[in-house]
């Protein structure tokens, strides 16, 4: 069955059947997802994050078996301070004033056990339709082809209200199967009670169309929340994989 995401312009197409793909999408969260009573005890620890490469296509990207978690969002999300925060190297990921700045599939080797990868943000208004496109195919060749990929961290503004171009874009994850969990980022803009109110929002809204919700992730890059909750997981989840 054919679906469409465009990355630049939200161009998406859906599909008549949209309810049963997406039960069964929803299915293969306790597939892919470490239950909650397998949880690791102890807390993963960040020895070493260091940069491997920068590839234009999927192609080109490292040669290794090790499992891979992609991070995506909006331009502006907060996509390369969560990164650093998450890796305990503000140096890592290069932060800029400027959004969009991300334009390759960039790999950061974690521990020499596994990669974190940093996808280029989606939605930026000012980049060119030539440039739209070739972003749009990098992006979706890397996430439906790429093997070694294990999930997608979608992040989002837990500021804003449901932008439709990211609730097409977790929709399309879903209809092409690709485990995902959402990242709310910038918490710390909002106070505690407030923040919270905005993910049941989130989630209630999701609920219109899913029948079973994606792990959901509360984040603060300046005050390090949910980055453990954030590494806990990737690190059952790499426990489960090792079987």
């Amino acid at each position: 069955m054919e679906t469409r995401f465009t990355v630049g312009n939200a161009d998406f197409e859906k599909s008549s059947a949209k309810v049963v793909i997406i039960s069964e999408t929803a299915k293969l969260f306790r597939i892919f997802f470490v239950p909650l009573h397998r949880k690791s005890k102890k807390r993963m620890e960040i020895k070493t994050a260091e940069f491997t490469l920068s590839a234009p296509t999927v192609g080109m990207c490292p040669q290794d078996t090790k499992p891979e978690y992609a991070f995506i969002g909006r331009s502006n999300v907060g996509k390369s301070s969560l990164i650093n925060m998450l890796t305990n190297n503000r140096r890592l990921a290069k932060t800029s004033s400027t959004p969009g700045k991300t334009l390759l599939i960039n790999h950061f080797i974690i521990n020499k056990e596994w990669y974190l990868v940093d996808l280029p943000g989606y939605g930026y208004a000012k980049r060119s339709k030539k440039e739209t496109e070739k972003l749009d195919q990098m992006i979706r060749g890397y996430i439906l082809q790429r093997q070694q990929l294990v999930n997608v961290f979608v992040l989002v503004d837990v500021r804003l209200e449901p932008q439709k171009i990211d609730l097409d874009f977790i929709e399309w994850l879903g209809l092409s199967s690709v485990p995902f969990a959402i990242v709310f980022t910038k918490a710390d803009k909002l106070t505690p009670n407030k923040a919270n109110q905005a993910v049941e929002a989130y989630k209630k809204k999701l609920l219109e169309t899913w029948e079973e919700l994606p792990p959901t992730f509360l984040t603060s890059s300046e005050k390090k929340e949910g980055r453990d909750e954030i590494l806990q997981y990737i690190d059952d989840i790499n426990k489960e994989l090792k079987g």
